[in-house]
């Protein structure tokens, strides 16, 4: 998928490329949306630097060479390495296409390994025919939140139809050991809790249908090891819950990281 696409209306703290477009040299000439991002919007002459970064790839600056109407060419150099990939993997019940297709970019730009996507009693069945599925559709706004957020790695992407199937055959392959947390409106224990007590290296997070995983599909959860969270009694709609509980929970690593960072240096000076 060509990055032509991308720039609708989002913010860019990062001008992504394709490693394709860079050839064997490190010189790109760019025509499209990020062109007049560059010349239009950054303002940039001959001589200016820009942000860059490879799609799943390392991160680095880029020398404006030469600008001609609506064509940039860029002199790149890549000498960072990439951000770490994040922390945080999410099941998400599928939500109605047109939630689905807002979400891609926010998921993105929040920080999310791996998304999988499954099927629940209470998702409609047609909803896994919509084109917002396609890689072509969700790979640029994916691309979208990772310039938002100044990230090259793509989210890992991954479709299941059996949800059944998917908890109890298929998700230890899927997912390294995490701890497992279910978003559950009814639940007593909250994020910061359920993690200040496990010091988790990776989360996984569930998050359920618009009405709400059923009491069976919670069972089954519990019974693979998630634990029910929740963050307060209002019930809210997919994407509100999906930003407002991933948020909480890299909140919640970060603080929890810190909180180890500190204790080992105190030991260490105490020694």
């Amino acid at each position: 998928m060509e990055l032509k696409t991308l720039f609708l209306g989002t913010s860019v703290n990062l001008i992504l490329l394709e490693e394709h477009e860079l050839g064997d040299g490190s010189r790109v000439v760019l025509s499209d949306r990020r062109a007049d991002h560059i010349l239009n919007t950054l303002k940039c002459n001959p001589g200016s630097t820009v942000r860059v970064g490879l799609v799943n790839g390392s991160l680095g600056l880029a020398t404006l060479v030469e600008s001609s109407g609506e064509t940039v060419e860029l002199d790149c150099r890549f000498e960072d390495d990439p951000p770490a990939c994040p922390s945080v993997d999410l099941l998400l019940a599928l939500p109605r296409p047109k939630v689905m297709r807002r979400l891609w970019a926010p998921l993105a730009s929040l920080g999310v390994g791996h998304i999988a996507l499954t099927n629940a009693w209470k998702v409609e069945r047609n909803y896994f025919d919509t084109h917002v599925l396609d890689e072509e559709t969700y790979r640029p706004l994916l691309i979208e939140g990772l310039q938002q957020a100044r990230d090259t790695l793509l989210p890992q992407v991954s479709i299941h139809r059996q949800f059944k199937k998917l908890v109890e055959d298929e998700l230890d392959d899927l997912f390294p050991p995490q701890i497992r947390l279910m978003a559950d409106p009814s639940a007593h224990e909250r994020i910061q809790e359920v993690l200040g007590r496990n010091n988790p290296a990776r989360v996984l997070l569930a998050v359920g249908p618009e009405g709400g995983w059923t009491d069976y599909e919670k069972d089954l959860l519990v019974q693979h090891g998630f634990l029910p969270v929740g963050m307060g009694q209002r019930i809210l709609r997919t994407d509100t819950a999906c930003i407002g509980l991933l948020t909480l929970v890299h909140s919640a690593l970060d603080s929890e990281g810190r909180k180890h960072r500190t204790s080992n240096i105190e030991q260490r000076t105490s020694n």
